[in-house]
């Protein structure tokens, strides 16, 4: 659990000095980030509305730079591996249904789609380009038979979803660029939409000393603030040792839903 652990703020203007010291020809780009992003908060304050700003401005530029900010197609193609690759190990079964939050323009969600049962993939986005992309990415990968479901949301309380109805749920690179209150409000809702014995697997930056956030986009969470906020709405956390040893450099943890105490019996 220590190898990605990281104590540093990386807001802090000594950091971000530091930073810039040691890798000079980033800085202009930051640059631009920081004034775009600006700009974007001043014309949207709610931060769906803001983010969906973000991605639409990263898509236009590139699909798969959108999803994670790296412009190249090897690295866009073995993450969505190295996730698909993981939950197989660790669960998803084909006949599972899977609800993915922030699915993109389908990463890993082609393989999702793909491996599982005819309509049993569902994917939500905050983004409509980043959706429109992703239809792309079934027609390219031919997988428009297995008819998954794509659809925007504007936030996480799945209210048009059914009870009880996901095995699977899963958020990569979400809760990493997601405040506090949007991560609660999912957390308050995700047990209801899934299905007696299911999982929600999610991604976060991790950080075990002050939490912080970079240009309201990138956000750092304790690990200990996660699990507590999980168990307030009726959750018991597991944070996933494995997936430290891949090279990623978010952590993951799972949710399921605690059970209920036994009730006792009166004479």
């Amino acid at each position: 659990m220590q190898a990605r652990e990281s104590a540093r703020n990386r807001s802090s203007l000594a950091h971000r000095v530091r930073y810039a010291l040691r890798h000079p020809e980033r800085v202009p780009a930051h640059v631009r980030r920081a004034v775009r992003d600006a700009w974007l908060r001043l014309r949207y304050r709610d931060h769906i509305a803001y983010y969906r700003a973000v991605m639409a401005s990263d898509a236009a530029r590139s699909a798969e730079a959108a999803v994670g900010h790296n412009p190249s197609r090897e690295t866009w193609v073995r993450i969505g591996r190295m996730q698909f690759d993981y939950l197989v190990r660790h669960g998803l079964r084909p006949h599972h249904r899977m609800l993915e939050i922030g699915c993109g323009n389908l990463r890993a969600g082609r393989l999702f789609i793909d491996y599982l049962d005819t309509g049993h993939y569902y994917g939500i986005d905050i983004s409509p380009h980043i959706l429109l992309a992703a239809q792309d990415t079934l027609v390219r990968e031919g997988l428009q038979s297995k008819l998954p479901y794509l659809t925007l949301a504007d936030d996480l309380t799945f209210a048009f979803l059914p009870d009880g109805h996901f095995d699977v749920v899963h958020a990569h690179s979400v809760f990493s660029h997601s405040p506090r209150h949007v991560i609660e409000e999912c957390f308050a809702h995700v047990g209801r939409v899934l299905a007696p014995g299911g999982f929600f697997d999610f991604t976060f930056d991790r950080t075990e000393g002050e939490e912080h956030q970079i240009l309201h986009e990138d956000f750092y969470y304790r690990t200990v603030t996660l699990t507590e906020l999980a168990a307030k709405h009726g959750l018991s956390a597991r944070f996933m040792d494995d997936w430290e040893e891949l090279p990623h450099r978010q952590s993951k943890m799972r949710l399921t839903v605690m059970s209920a105490p036994a009730r006792s019996v009166g004479p």
